[in-house]
């Protein structure tokens, strides 16, 4: 992967996403969202709206089952999978939860030792920019994670957008 990557524009003009790796064990992606960051907030952080984006659906793999109490020190498991035979479970716990602005959370990665990941959301004229930092444990997990992210996190956020015009239109979300 190179350093820096950033994903085709979609037809209709979307946002690219940039995936840029820092060091051997840091990751950078970021993207900005049509909408305001309450919004942007809520759709990673209510499990209702995580399962409607989360999983790139062109792999045929879906979120089987999503709980996150997110609040300091809560945790989260999200299962994923092609059916309940088969599936693959991420889980950690929250170390900083500020509304609408910042999210911080650990990566249980077995014996490769933990990740961290934040993200922040930054409002700016209705749109907000999102940037996720991670950092593994050891080249060798990060080199893992972008193996097996390659196109999926474009795709992923792809159907955040989608997801964000939805809670939009409909204002389904909580204010």
């Amino acid at each position: 992967m190179d350093a820096r990557r950033e994903s085709e524009p979609s037809p209709m003009n979307m946002p690219r996403t940039t995936v840029e790796r820092k060091s051997e064990r840091e990751l950078v992606v970021t993207r900005t969202f049509d909408g305001p960051a309450r919004i942007v907030f809520e759709a990673w952080t209510r499990p209702e709206l995580l399962e409607r984006w989360w999983a790139p659906k062109s792999t045929g793999v879906s979120l089987l089952s999503c709980e996150a109490d997110v609040r300091v020190g809560g945790t989260y498991r999200f299962v994923f999978g092609h059916d309940a035979s088969k599936t693959m479970a991420f889980f950690g716990k929250y170390l900083e939860v500020t509304p609408h602005s910042r999210l911080v959370w650990t990566n249980e990665e077995g014996e490769g030792g933990v990740a961290v990941t934040t993200v922040t959301f930054e409002e700016k004229g209705g749109k907000t920019l999102l940037v996720l930092h991670e950092l593994h444990p050891s080249k060798e997990a990060l080199d893992a994670v972008i193996a097996g992210m390659e196109g999926g996190m474009s795709e992923t956020f792809e159907q955040l957008d989608e997801l964000l015009v939805t809670l939009g239109a409909s204002r389904t979300w909580a204010s």
